[in-house]
């Protein structure tokens, strides 16, 4: 039998939609869309940094989209995908879970792949994931926990020694979380290491620092942990993303261009190894699955209602004696309420550093203080804190106060950083120091940061 024939009309409509699909199918393979979003950008100057006073969508004040709570709210409402994360045993509340026991870290290939998931997880995926039996031997935390009980106590005897003005600089400070009876061990990793150099070897020979590490920050990466213990009652912490950008105040991050606002969650890999049970009651880390993808989370997170939101849709996660989890900085995350009567959380606190956050020379800035300073003071009393006196601040001093000794330079209220060198020379012009004070307050700031 010949074929139906067909009406011309519907001939034609075929044809139509036959070129166009060819068409769309054209402009895909040759990726037009993103070529003309570049081109749009790359025609368009736009303000390079957000702006410290937007609190809403202001497309004039510099966060349009970015700013939007229905735009981190779409974000944060994705779903984690089992067939995304193969290598993953399971998902639960969107964090995909591992069991290290499942890993062959003979296996190169094998190894390769796991990577590839959980590169993908912090910075396109839900930004955090849950390791069980990080580690297995028990043995090794437990030696672990006696050297940083050793710690604890030795540090709150010398603070009881210490007279009232050094006990108050003794005192303890934290990152978002207000005063509490809570230990913490600021720089946990050296500590141990001169603590209990045995204990140590056979922490840090775990390879899994390895895989984690290098997965997300590449090769040449360093270590650095705070152990913190929340006892029964310790309150719970403020919504906040981490260092950098995390632990500045909203002026000095709205300083920074909008693209080093990504960079800052590509420098650090954040995470925390369960040094006891964590049960919910006793309020593991709370963490808002996707939020890390938000531009302007450096900014929004301050805002009310930001955090009214983390409030109402955080998830969190039990973990046992030996799991860890990882995340990314820029993730919104806080340490929860411990509602136990009789569990102390203990976590060893993880920021794994990339190699790129270094300078290619050193430079010492006392001698040049020090031949300066004369030039300095004279140039303010002729114009006072001008641009090009600040300018000369900024190329002479170092304006970041990490890395740093936290117990001798802990945080300030609020969880912001202490003062750099910039600030010291800034205060010192404006209320007329001398050279010798200067290079004194200097050289006292650096031996206090010192390890």
């Amino acid at each position: 039998m010949p074929p139906p024939a067909t009406r011309p009309g519907v001939t034609t409509a075929l044809a139509a939609f036959a070129s166009l699909a060819a068409i769309i199918t054209t402009i895909h393979y040759l990726e037009l869309p993103s070529l003309l979003a570049q081109r749009k950008k790359a025609r368009k100057v736009d303000k390079r940094c957000y702006d410290a006073a937007t609190t809403n969508d202001d497309e004039e004040g510099g966060g349009g989209k970015r700013y939007s709570l229905a735009s981190f709210a779409t974000l944060t409402s994705q779903l984690t995908l089992p067939s995304t994360y193969p290598l993953a045993t399971d998902v639960q509340k969107n964090v995909p879970i591992y069991d290290a026991l499942d890993f062959d870290l003979a296996n190169g290939e094998r190894v390769e792949a796991l990577k590839d998931e959980l590169f993908h997880i912090l910075y396109d995926g839900p930004g955090v994931y849950v390791l069980r039996n990080f580690f297995t031997d028990m043995g090794v935390l437990d030696s672990a926990n006696a050297a940083f009980a050793s710690i604890i106590q030795s540090e709150l005897d010398e603070e009881e020694e210490a007279d009232a003005a050094d006990r108050e600089k003794k005192k303890k400070g934290d990152h978002f979380a207000p005063a509490s009876a809570n230990s913490r061990i600021w720089n946990s990793f050296s500590k141990h290491c001169l603590q209990d150099p045995e204990s140590f070897v056979k922490y840090y020979s775990n390879p899994l620092f390895r895989v984690v590490s290098e997965a997300y920050l590449g090769p040449a990466y360093r270590i650095t942990t705070q152990l913190n213990v929340v006892k029964p009652g310790g309150k719970p912490q403020v919504c906040h993303r981490d260092y950098h950008l995390g632990f500045q105040t909203k002026e000095d991050v709205a300083r920074w261009p909008k693209p080093m606002h990504d960079a800052s969650r590509l420098l650090t890999l954040q995470g925390a190894v369960a040094h006891s049970d964590m049960p919910l009651e006793s309020g593991p880390t709370r963490l808002l699955p996707f939020s890390q993808g938000f531009e302007a989370g450096f900014m929004a997170y301050r805002q009310e209602e930001f955090n009214e939101y983390f409030l109402q849709s955080y998830i969190a996660l039990p973990l046992k004696k030996g799991d860890a989890v990882f995340f990314s900085p820029a993730l919104f995350h806080a340490a929860g309420e411990n509602k136990t009567s009789d569990v102390e959380r203990s976590a060893n606190l993880i920021q794994v550093s990339s190699a790129f956050g270094k300078t290619m020379e050193s430079v010492d800035s006392l001698p040049l203080v020090e031949k300066s300073w004369e030039l300095l003071a004279e140039k303010h009393t002729r114009e006072g804190m001008s641009r090009e006196l600040d300018a000369l601040v900024g190329a002479i001093a170092e304006g970041y106060p990490f890395p740093t000794n936290l117990d001798r330079r802990p945080p300030a209220p609020g969880g912001m950083a202490p003062e750099s060198e910039q600030d010291v020379l800034r205060r010192a012009l404006g209320e007329g120091w001398k050279q010798e004070r200067v290079l004194e307050e200097l050289a006292a700031m650096r031996k206090a940061g010192a390890a």
